[in-house]
């Protein structure tokens, strides 16, 4: 947001949530206590970023609510305390989520079955009522959906890739399908196996994406990719970048055109600058 770099550090005993200027990576603020009280974050999801409003959301999913913080008093006011913004329905909650207005997003919404299971759909998603309208789209072979998504209001499409299997879709903001986009390995076995993409990004007029080109699953930290697959707005292949760590999570620092990495490897984090060589 702007030019701050907000990161959340879930193992952290004390605050949660870390503030870094995204230009020089000094921390200047840490914010969220760990507990069950009054303004302490119990067990934390996602945090959404309104950067029109200078306003970021952190999600608790123990206490089922997701807390509304202003920038400007967080950067100011060391005992800011944050907004209750919206009660989550615990049936059917986003797990991730990206603003498109001040009311309207377009998230991953998690429907949980018996004990352990649950289902996946992109919907929209209204964070002031909780309203949400599924997306047209789903793709009709998938019976066990597991994701990562990205969306673009510059280019008017948001993108499901699967961890599953070697398939990443494109949709247009009312869901509407424009590509599905098969690897040489796709199948549509209700597996999970292997491993194919992790996380996405769409930066400028192309999409990024972290990729095991399935391997096989370990259930350990070796199960994290380290190559990313660079394609165009319309999932045509351009590039392979190795970046030689093991990737968590991406996003697309604007400003200074570049991509900012979360690692699990010898450095938690890093950035990659982007120019026509590596995405072309």
């Amino acid at each position: 947001m702007d030019d701050y770099l907000i990161i959340s550090d879930h193992k952290s005993f004390e605050n949660l949530i870390y503030i870094f200027d995204k230009n020089n990576f000094n921390c200047i603020a840490n914010i969220a206590p760990k507990g069950q009280g009054p303004y302490e974050i119990t067990n934390m999801g996602h945090i959404g970023i309104d950067e029109k409003n200078r306003i970021f959301y952190v999600t608790d999913h123990g206490k089922q609510k997701i807390f509304s913080y202003q920038l400007n008093s967080v950067l100011t006011d060391p005992s800011y305390k944050p907004v209750e913004k919206l009660n989550l329905n615990e049936h059917q909650f986003p797990s991730r989520y990206m603003l498109i207005n001040d009311s309207l997003c377009i998230g991953l919404i998690i429907e949980p079955i018996g004990n352990y299971g649950f289902n996946q759909s992109i919907a929209k998603w209204n964070i002031n009522s909780g309203e949400i309208i599924p997306m047209k789209y789903t793709h009709p072979e998938i019976e066990r959906k597991r994701v990562s998504f990205a969306v673009s209001q510059e280019n008017g499409i948001y993108v499901e890739c699967y961890h599953h299997h070697e398939l990443f879709t494109i949709c247009d903001l009312e869901g509407n399908l424009k590509y599905n986009v098969y690897g040489r390995k796709w199948d549509n076995r209700t597996s999970n196996a292997k491993q194919y993409f992790g996380d996405v990004i769409i930066c400028n007029n192309r999409i990024l994406a972290s990729f095991f080109d399935g391997m096989d699953r370990t259930f350990s930290n070796d199960d994290l990719p380290t190559q990313l697959l660079v394609f165009d707005i319309n999932g045509n292949y351009i590039n392979t970048l190795e970046t030689g760590y093991r990737i968590i999570n991406l996003c697309y620092d604007d400003r200074n055109d570049r991509l900012a990495m979360h690692f699990d490897d010898m450095i938690q984090f890093g950035y990659l600058t982007l120019d026509d060589n590596l995405l072309n």
